[in-house]
């Protein structure tokens, strides 16, 4: 039997998908230690590899085969926009994807007016002001606080990830629009999926179970 290999985003999501895995009994001692230098971590008995990615990179593990499975949130599938199958919404790490910016912003949007967005999510601010709103904005990658955009001018209003909204509200920032719901969600290789059908339909049906209770 050959391995199944999963790449799990580090962090947060990692622990998370661990804790749900050992529910339907898929164990992995080695990564639960903080001090460990390795990169790959093995379940001998059950033929499992593991290995954590920067959240951006799982799907592109798990598009050219390195992975088989792997585990990330909805909104780096839709951002990195690669060919793999999405299998599972396992539930945790909810947030939503929203448009914000100051009060004042909101008539901007509701007359297709032409304005700067920051996003550290290009792709998906794209789609969303292009096909769904059909209005052409101009986007402004940036890879830190997000919020601080609208403040400095940069920006009319912003693409992010809202959980609470308390930073938002902190800084004068408000949601204006909602793009789409996220969470983390299970994905796989779509030669894997064919190959490996068995044992990952089956491991499908065990965490869906658990998520059901």
């Amino acid at each position: 039997m050959r391995y199944l290999t999963f790449a799990l985003g580090k962090g947060r999501l990692a622990n998370k998908t661990l804790e749900l895995f050992e529910k339907i009994g898929i164990t992995c001692e080695e990564i639960r230690d903080k001090d460990t230098r390795k990169l790959i971590f093995v379940n001998e008995e059950l033929k499992l590899r593991f290995f954590l990615a920067k959240g951006p990179d799982v799907p592109t593990y798990v598009e050219y085969g390195a992975a088989d499975i792997g585990i990330v949130g909805k909104d780096t599938i839709l951002e990195e926009g690669r060919n793999i199958y999405e299998v599972l919404d396992l539930g945790f790490g909810k947030c939503r994807m929203c448009v914000c910016g100051p009060e004042a912003a909101a008539e901007l949007l509701k007359h297709h007016e032409l304005i700067r967005v920051a996003t550290k999510y290009p792709k998906i601010a794209k789609d969303y002001f292009y096909n769904k709103k059909h209005q052409t904005v101009e986007i402004i990658k940036l890879n830190g606080s997000i919020e601080l955009a609208p403040i400095v001018g940069l920006s009319e209003v912003i693409v992010d990830i809202v959980e609470t909204g308390s930073t938002l509200r902190e800084n004068g920032l408000t949601v204006l629009e909602e793009v789409c719901p996220l969470s983390a969600r299970m994905v796989v290789n779509q030669v894997s999926m064919k190959m490996e059908q068995e044992r990952i339909l089956k491991l499908i049906a065990d965490l869906r179970s658990v998520l059901a209770e």
